[in-house]
């Protein structure tokens, strides 16, 4: 029984599915490795290793496209709280050499990543790090916004002048402007901000 060459199809059509297979088997070997990157981060966080920790945090930083929405918030969690803790741990420097001012940024920088990522895709932290995040959040806010224990207290507040106010600007009747330009502000010296 004559059977008909299928011309080489067959054996081309072989390697192409082959070369598929074993692209695919790669494809999720890289993003397991890559969780797996993480999990040795966050045993390292989790036995106060933090440098070793962060070694690794970096190192996976520009593949963190690779992971789950979840585990890139659990990421950017963990290297916020991993820069968090060596700000706590480090010794204060001078001007721009000062480890723990950039720490502190660096760990504002990722809980505030972890934040918006947990917020939009819900699910990679717990109840108690979605805690901790707002928390320390808050706090490395405070670094750059200032915040209300900063702010004087009510009853140190200044006292007001009993006298009252003047104005500079020349009367004028009591028809209300219609002007649609701003007026200008002026300091108490007169002069305008």
């Amino acid at each position: 029984m004559n059977r008909p060459k299928l011309g080489g199809y067959a054996p081309r059509m072989r390697r192409f599915a082959a070369a598929l297979v074993l692209a695919s088997i790669f494809a999720l070997g890289g993003c397991a490795t890559y969780k797996q990157d993480l999990e040795r981060a966050e045993k390292h966080y989790t036995d106060n290793q933090f440098e070793q920790a962060l070694a690794l945090f970096r190192v996976l930083e520009h593949d963190t496209d690779s992971l789950t929405a979840g585990d890139q918030a659990r990421y950017a969690y963990l290297r916020g709280m991993t820069d968090f803790r060596l700000s706590e741990l480090s010794s204060a420097g001078s001007g721009v050499n000062d480890p723990r001012k950039s720490f502190r940024s660096n760990a504002r920088h990722w809980l505030a990543v972890a934040a918006a990522t947990e917020k939009t895709t819900p699910g990679g932290l717990t109840a108690d790090e979605k805690q901790r995040l707002e928390e320390k959040l808050t706090e490395l806010n405070r670094d750059v916004y200032g915040g209300a224990e900063t702010l004087p207290d009510a009853s140190a507040a200044p006292a007001t002048s009993s006298a009252p106010a003047t104005s500079s600007a020349p009367a004028t009747s009591s028809a209300p402007a219609t002007s649609s330009a701003p007026a200008a502000s002026a300091t108490p010296g007169g002069a305008p901000r």
